[in-house]
């Protein structure tokens, strides 16, 4: 670590050699001022990525120096790049295209643009960074283009040369309308086929007007690579007929990390015209053409290509199959419309009230584009004679029938969303439950009907919006919101002289609390298992410093004449101690469930606080447990995101001897509070009121 001798105190604690750049610089001057002799050579590795596999474990394509740099000197005669280049980083680094996208700027000199992710999702914002950039190489998938062209109204700002297709089938017919707009000469435009196995590219075919039919053209080899298309017994198979693609050449990995088996299996060495050579099983179907193109017709297997996603539908159906409820389960590649995307069937191992419950369990364990958006419970998947399942015979994907919740629209924009999201998804949309993602929207729909929205409200509703509020009444809310403009004043610290009052949610929980009495009903419980080292002072100092941070956990709720007021108690510690050292194994885990249970179950006072407590059970040097509750009326699931960021930072300055570095806050609760009160009153509320008066008007 290179530092200076003046910052040593404020380092975190590491085994790391440091290096004072002052102190240590008589005998850092001594050393050689020659480069360090080079210890990687061409055959070492560059880089691992890892592509889905379908036993659920993603398998590691080893790819070295050599593969990386002969991909672009082989192509050099084509593309003709140089230090003049403006390159975009537009696809994730965990995506192999990547590696072109870097490598290329980086090995030519030229500027390489990384493209913010949201950007990147919004058609509208990466065309203008194209043109303020003055971009020259344009790598993408066939489907992020296809948004491109509909937003393309100003093609002579573009600097593009060249537009280099790949990752997944290109439709030459969808590149008609560019054609019209921009010729076939600048940008060039170019679909490659390739793997992650193969380092990017195998094939390379210059797109022409002429060429924009359906067929999904792949070219020919770039001259260090090989194609064969062959039957199921390795027999290369005459013009026109169909068979797998078989690659050899430069641009072939090393194989999988520590997957010995896998790699003979896919990596075969064979004998061509009397010697040796490795050639690797794509699993894709093709056919060569008379004029000795190849023609890409898609996967052998259960392996798919969705939005530029290599998929296995095998580790989709593995990972689901962990799920407690689930006994079997089926995903297929739904193509039925122009809308692709995934389906799973599944049989049940004990009841659920709703199996698409099983996507948002999904989605914490896979990315976003392997989720399927349709989830269909079975009695039994159906089975060939052989005993395999029969993915043929499976029940026709019901695209309508994504929710089982109900709740028609009730004022013009919620109809008017149900009809854009109808017209983006493919599918009739009548309920402002239904959900974008279940009902088979993704990141490019969501741009499109961002467009969409766009022309029917005349209102810019950010990308994010749709991810965090994907369903039908909560963007019509947010609509309606944006349409009201500046409706709703700023919130402002209160003055030392102004009173504290209860926001609207605490004085409903207040009065609950008056009803039922004390009770953990309003109870936020936690318990977290904790392993390794633990500071306990830090901890303690931590807590303390947090609840002196954040008003709200030093907030009871005392009544005068019958109205709850607050107010806030001196600082406390909220955390005790319990040690269950001295028990064994089994007295342990009997008396952590006891003090998790009775921990969680104890009610708060709201009168007399305090409102928060911490328990830390001591099990061993390494284990301990680590038991919190808070009564909602100071807390809820939002502000807990808050309070563990704050506490991480706090926690780890005083385990290092360091002052926290945490910003100002600035407004608190409170200050919500008082603005929200004073917000919702007079013509507000009495609209609110009126509103809610005449909907309720004759029920008992």
């Amino acid at each position: 670590m290179l530092t200076q001798s003046s910052l040593l105190e404020g380092l975190p604690a590491s085994d790391a050699r440091t290096v004072c750049l002052d102190s240590d610089w008589e005998a850092i001057v001594g050393y050689s001022g020659e480069n360090p002799a080079r210890r990687s050579g061409p055959e070492n590795l560059a880089y691992v990525i890892y592509t889905s596999g379908s036993t659920g474990k993603p398998k590691g394509c080893l790819v070295t120096h050599s593969n990386v740099v002969r991909l672009f000197s082989t192509t050099a005669a084509w593309y003709r790049f140089d230090q003049h280049d403006v390159w975009t980083l537009f696809h994730s680094y965990a995506f192999d295209f990547s590696v072109w996208e870097l490598w290329g700027a980086l090995l030519y000199g030229g500027r390489l643009i990384v493209v913010p992710y949201f950007t990147s999702r919004t058609p509208e914002a990466f065309y203008q960074l194209l043109i303020e950039h003055n971009v020259t190489v344009l790598n993408q998938t066939p489907s992020a283009f296809n948004q491109l062209i509909n937003v393309d109204n100003e093609p002579d700002r573009l600097s593009l040369r060249l537009v280099i297709f790949g990752g997944e089938a290109l439709d030459f017919a969808t590149l008609r309308p560019w054609f019209t707009r921009h010729g076939d000469r600048r940008p060039q435009l170019v679909n490659m086929y390739g793997i992650t196995e193969t380092t990017v590219h195998v094939t390379y075919c210059p797109v022409t007007g002429e060429q924009s039919h359906g067929n999904s053209l792949i070219g020919r080899p770039i001259p260090d690579m090989k194609v064969w298309v062959v039957d199921v017994h390795r027999q290369s198979v005459p013009i026109g007929i169909p068979g797998e693609m078989l690659v050899a050449g430069a641009g072939l990995a090393r194989g999988y990390l520590n997957r010995p088996e896998l790699t003979a299996e896919k990596f075969i060495e064979v004998e061509v015209f009397g010697k040796k050579e490795c050639l690797y099983k794509t699993g894709d179907l093709a056919r060569w053409l008379p004029d000795g193109n190849i023609e890409y017709l898609g996967r052998m297997d259960h392996q798919i290509k969705l939005r530029g996603f290599r998929i296995e539908l095998g580790e989709i159906e593995a990972t689901l199959s962990r799920h407690e409820a689930v006994r079997e389960a089926v995903v297929v590649f739904y193509q039925g419309d122009d809308n692709p995307r995934l389906a799973a069937y599944v049989t049940l191992a004990m009841p659920m009230d709703d199996a698409s419950g099983l996507r948002s369990w999904l989605k914490d364990r896979l990315p976003e584009y392997m989720v399927p958006a349709r989830f269909t419970v079975l009695d039994e998947l159906p089975l060939t004679p052989n005993g395999k399942i029969d993915r043929k015979v499976l029940p026709v994907l019901d695209l309508a029938g994504f929710t089982e919740a109900h709740e028609a629209p009730r004022n013009e924009t919620e109809r008017l969303l149900c009809n854009l999201w109808s017209e983006v998804l493919g599918i009739e949309i009548a309920s402002i439950r239904s959900d974008f993602f279940e009902a088979g929207g993704h990141s490019l729909l969501a741009t499109q009907l961002v467009s969409r929205i766009r022309e029917g409200f005349g209102v810019e509703m950010p990308l994010q919006v749709v991810f965090g509020q994907p369903l039908v009444r909560e963007q019509a809310e947010w609509l309606e919101n944006a349409q009201r403009g500046s409706a709703l004043p700023a919130i402002t610290p209160l003055a030392e002289s102004e009173s504290m009052v209860l926001s609207f949610a605490q004085q409903r929980l207040w009065f609950l609390a008056q009803l039922e009495g004390q009770s953990a009903t309003y109870n936020m419980p936690a318990a977290l298992r904790l392993t390794g080292r633990l500071d306990e002072a830090a901890l303690g100092r931590a807590v303390r410093a947090l609840i002196q941070r954040h008003d709200s956990l030093r907030m009871c709720f005392p009544a005068i004449e019958g109205e709850a007021i607050i107010r806030l108690t001196d600082g406390y510690n909220p955390l005790t101690i319990t040690d269950l050292r001295g028990l064994s194994g089994d007295e342990q885990q009997q008396r952590v469930t006891k003090e998790i249970t009775g921990h969680a179950q104890a009610p708060f006072d709201l009168a007399t606080g305090p409102l928060l407590r911490l328990r830390l059970l001591l099990l061993d040097e390494q284990a301990r447990v680590l038991l919190f509750n808070m009564h909602h009326i100071i807390g809820d699931g939002w502000s807990m995101g808050v309070l563990i960021r704050d506490f991480s930072e706090l926690y780890n300055a005083y385990a290092q001897n360091r002052e926290p570095r945490l910003p100002e806050l600035p407004i608190r609760y409170v200050d919500y509070a008082a603005w929200q009160r004073d917000w919702l009153s007079g013509e507000i509320l009495q609209g609110q009121s009126t509103y809610w008066r005449d909907k309720l008007a004759g029920i008992p």
